[in-house]
């Protein structure tokens, strides 16, 4: 053993007996033999005389790293050298006189031999080395040997070039293809012909080397003339050897997977039916059992399942009513097999079940009525989703304790089933009699089950009906017929009530298992409503002890204040306010029941209030998170009271709301800088805006003079959104308060703006420039919705005016530069609206002076012309299609307005700068005089696409 050797085995040791800086001399030294000219033939010379594996492997590693990165820089010499060495190897041929016993090395190493070859092809086939292929044929005749590293060559030329499955550069996919071209062209008949006479050889008295071939000839399938394997010699012997019994179920499972391979080649959809029915399939379908752990079955389950694909993909591409019918017929034979392989084998992870069935359903919407082979097809399918959703009883009690493991398959089933329910629902359209009836069929099979496993039988019948149900129209709810009729029995509900508010449901020791009962209960009380009025008094009861916690919050540190604890109070508070809020309840108990929810919570946050400034640091954020809690359950407990009862029917049921409103409107007093408060009251002021209608109005000044007082761009949007409604619910009626506010919206709003602007730079605060950025989004929201409820006059008060002139160059930036084209469309708008209530017909009293010089002179020129001269205005996106008809009929409403002045300056300054012949500029004054906005809409169209071919892009955008 030489030095060489002994750095090698020193640098592959992982025994930890070798002293690490020995070890990284060994490296080292390793390290500078690869950086030697002579490092090749030295690795030529250990392959053929040295049996040591990692001598072997590092020599392989070095040969194939060095024609990598140096072929470029290699002399011919050498380049034939290693060439003729490495071949020789392969083909098992004698090197100086001395047969090289790489075969005897385990298989990494002979796969290590491959990636040297594979190399060497990348750079030299078929230019310089054109024969490698042909000159390998030959030398399989010396047997099993060769043909095993003939299979790896094949194997690694997919693995490092051909396949599609990896990633690949431009430069690796172009020499792919030469390769491809060039094998099609020169050798793969015979390749495919050597692989024939090779099972036919071995398959009795080696099966494995027949496994090996067919494994390699799989991968080839795919790009290869499909003739040379669908032929009357090929074909037969790859379904005899799946038939036969008594040979290799490797062997067995490998030629079903070159027959995959040949149904699932990409070709035209007629060719690919009619070689699909040629294969006659239906002779490998009782190959397929409930084992498992038969390589045999899952190779034949992946083949049947691929093949029912095709089929499937076919039917959607073919036209003619011939192909179709036979489509429908293969599918009609293959889909029983399907259904069995759905339910009971493992499945090929690259076949999706819902995916195939859901384009199954989808080919029957066009059929009616359907056939009794179809309707059993129906039924099948939702007997797999059944069993898809089933939980499996082996994690019963994991989901019973809701323990790490449960959570997790709770979470696993949760987005498994949105696919599946999809399908239900999809299923449930085509055929809903065959649906209802398999769930009520559901039902009572559960019920009859052993108790073994009552509980998923049960849980996936109530998961089908509960998901059939929300794809039901309201209408279907209403008359409930079908399925649906049999489940109104009224009778029952004191029974439905005691599971959800027993320890079954809401008092279940598990927290997450209440919660879960808390949303259903609220889902149940939304639906029932008025059925459950005689048992309000029998629910609050039982939901005494929820009631008094609910009413007297108080977190401590050792107890949980995330967002899901937020939504159960939510969901808790609007069952109880939908109960309540019913005008079938009389007012006395309706008051008594509001009273003793509204009056205690009330009175927590005045105590904590009041004690604000002796809160200690520590107490601080639980207080406040127990103000925040008490908020949201107000508001969800308010959405069960409409505007009518508390405003018209019931005002004392209203004064009880404002009441509570004063006293929340206090926290922003107490509190004014914390910001998920401020949030929570202006969710409330929302939601009061909705439930007190006008009568909110004497609080909305000092609500929003709090809210305004330290908001941040983030909560200016709330803000601004609040507004947003009032003006929606209220319009002119608002008009005093927005007055009042404006300004000071204006001057927030646009100092944030051009604060961004003159900070913006590689050290800006991205989050900063985000939440500014939405900010100016929901500016212009509020500005149009201002305009379009008849409140533009907002913007002429005498302290709103100083932000005019920066508003109109804003909006005019915005319509001309945005890059969301629905906000320059939004901004046109205001600009049409404007135009509209400030100016009045031709030569009338201005009464905003200055502004119409600036839309004819400005606004004009630049965002009805300029802007869609540019070529980011694309004609082809619909919405820049929508924004182009307000830009057009913002002309036409300007002609309206300002006459001859608006068509003198754009025909005699405008047009002239976008270089408009004089003949399509009359053209242009003709179609605006019109009175046809689609012929003047075209006519632009075609203008504006004229003038930028005639320009050739050359228009400086202004």
């Amino acid at each position: 053993m030489d030095d060489v050797e002994k750095a090698i085995l020193i640098s592959f040791d992982e025994s930890g007996a070798i002293d690490s800086e020995l070890k990284s001399q060994a490296v080292n030294f390793c390290q500078q033999i690869k950086e030697t000219p002579s490092v090749c033939r030295l690795c030529i010379e250990k392959l053929c005389f040295c049996k040591l594996v990692q001598v072997q492997f590092w020599c392989l590693q070095t040969l194939h790293e060095v024609l990598r990165v140096k072929y470029g820089s290699m002399n011919l010499e050498e380049k034939n050298f290693i060439r003729k060495s490495v071949f020789s190897m392969a083909c098992l041929e004698s090197i100086d006189d001395k047969i090289c016993t790489i075969w005897e090395s385990p298989a990494f190493i002979k796969n290590k031999l491959a990636q040297v070859l594979v190399t060497l092809i990348y750079f030299e086939y078929p230019l310089i080395w054109s024969s490698v292929f042909v000159d390998f044929l030959p030398h399989l005749s010396k047997g099993t040997v060769v043909i095993d590293i003939f299979s790896r060559l094949l194997n690694a030329l997919d693995d490092e070039l051909v396949s599609m499955d990896y990633p690949r550069t431009p430069e690796e996919l172009a020499v792919a293809g030469r390769v491809k071209d060039a094998m099609r062209q020169q050798c793969v008949p015979q390749i495919v012909r050597a692989w024939y006479d090779i099972v036919s050889t071995y398959r009795n008295s080696d099966p494995e080397i027949c496994t090996t071939v067919f494994d390699c000839m799989s991968r080839y399938i795919s790009w290869i003339d499909i003739g040379l394997i669908v032929n009357d010699a090929f074909i037969p012997l790859l379904f005899e050897l799946i038939l036969v019994d008594g040979i290799s179920e490797q062997l067995r499972a490998a030629a079903a997977g070159c027959v995959f391979a040949v149904v699932s080649k990409r070709m035209d959809a007629y060719a690919k039916l009619s070689l699909l029915k040629r294969l006659e399939m239906t002779r490998v379908f009782g190959l397929i059992s409930d084992d498992n752990d038969s390589e045999l079955v899952s190779s034949v389950a992946a083949l049947v399942t691929g093949y029912a694909l095709e089929i499937l993909e076919c039917s959607k591409r073919v036209n003619s009513e011939d192909a179709k019918v036979v489509s429908m017929e293969l599918l009609d034979e293959v889909l029983p097999t399907v259904f069995y392989v759905m339910q009971n084998c493992e499945m090929d992870a690259a076949f999706s079940i819902v995916q195939f069935l859901s384009g199954y359903v989808a080919t029957m919407k066009t059929l009616s009525p359907l056939k009794e082979k179809q309707m059993l097809h129906i039924s099948q399918i939702l007997e797999v989703i059944r069993t898809q959703i089933r939980y499996d009883p082996m994690y019963r009690n994991n989901l019973d304790i809701l323990d790490k493991i449960g959570m997790e398959e709770e979470d696993r089933m949760v987005e498994s089933r949105k696919d599946l329910f999809v399908l239900l629902r999809n299923v449930g359209r085509v055929a809903p009699e065959v649906t209802q009836i398999f769930i009520r069929n559901s039902f009572a099979s559960a019920i009859a089950s052993s108790s073994d496993r009552n509980v998923e039988e049960v849980e996936a019948a109530l998961s089908l009906l509960y998901a059939l149900g929300e794809s039901m129209t309201d209408e279907a709810m209403r008359v409930g017929t079908g399925l649906l009729s049999e489940l109104e029995n009224t009778q029952y509900i004191p029974l439905v009530l005691a599971a959800f508010l027993d320890e079954r449901g809401i008092h279940h020791p598990n927290i997450y298992v209440s919660r879960r009962a808390s949303y259903l209960f609220m889902r149940v009380v939304k639906l029932l409503k008025s059925k459950l009025v005689p048992f309000i008094e029998t629910i609050l009861q039982s939901l005494q002890d929820i009631v008094a916690r609910f009413t007297s919050m108080n977190l401590t540190s050792k107890e949980p204040a995330g967002s899901e604890d937020g939504a159960y109070i939510f969901e808790f508070s609007q069952a109880i306010g939908l109960l309540i809020g019913m005008e079938d309840v009389p007012l006395e108990k309706q008051s008594d029941y509001l009273s003793s929810l509204l009056t205690p919570l009330c009175q927590q946050v005045e105590a904590m209030l009041m004690n604000a400034k002796r809160l200690n640091p520590e107490d601080s954020p639980l207080k406040i998170a127990n103000i925040q809690q008490i908020i949201v359950a107000i508001n969800a407990l308010s959405k069960g009271f409409s505007e009518r009862l508390v405003t018209a029917s019931r005002p004392a049921i209203g004064h009880m709301f404002k009441q509570t409103l004063d006293v929340l409107l206090q926290i922003l007093v107490v509190f004014p800088k914390v910001e998920p408060l401020r949030t929570k009251v202006l969710s409330f002021i929302h939601r009061m805006v909705d439930t007190l209608g006008a009568s909110v109005f004497p609080y909305l000044p000092k609500a929003l003079e709090q809210l305004l007082a330290e908001s941040e761009p983030k909560e200016m949007v709330g803000f601004l959104l609040l507004l947003n409604q009032l003006i929606c619910k209220f319009s002119t009626l608002v008009h005093d308060i927005l007055e009042e506010v404006f300004p000071a919206i204006a001057g927030r709003v646009l100092s944030a703006i051009q604060s961004i602007v003159d900070s913006s730079g590689p050290e800006a605060n991205t989050e900063e420039i985000r939440e500014v950025q939405e900010l100016q989004k929901t500016l212009f929201t509020f500005l149009h919705v201002i305009t379009t409820h008849d409140l533009s006059s907002v913007f002429l008060s005498p302290r709103s005016r100083d932000f005019l002139t920066a508003i109109m160059q804003l909006l005019l930036h915005t319509s001309c530069h945005h890059k969301d084209i629905i906000t320059r469309k939004a901004c046109v708008q205001i600009f049409i609206r404007l135009i509209k209530d400030w100016c009045a017909r031709p030569y009338g009293e201005e009464k905003v002076p200055g502004f119409q010089s600036f839309m004819i002179e400005t606004f004009a020129t630049n965002c009805c012309l300029h802007s869609v001269l540019d070529k980011s205005f694309e004609f082809g996106d619909a919405n820049t299609l929508v924004l182009f008809g307000e830009i057009v009929l913002a002309q036409k409403v300007m002609y309206e307005k300002f006459g001859d002045d608006f068509l003198v300056h754009l025909v005699s300054k405008g047009f002239p700068s976008a270089h408009c012949p004089r003949n399509l500029a009359e053209q242009y004054c003709q179609k605006l005089k019109g009175s046809d906005i689609k012929a003047l809409r075209s006519f632009y169209q075609k203008l504006i696409e004229d003038l930028r071919l005639q320009q050739n892009g050359s228009l400086v955008f202004r």
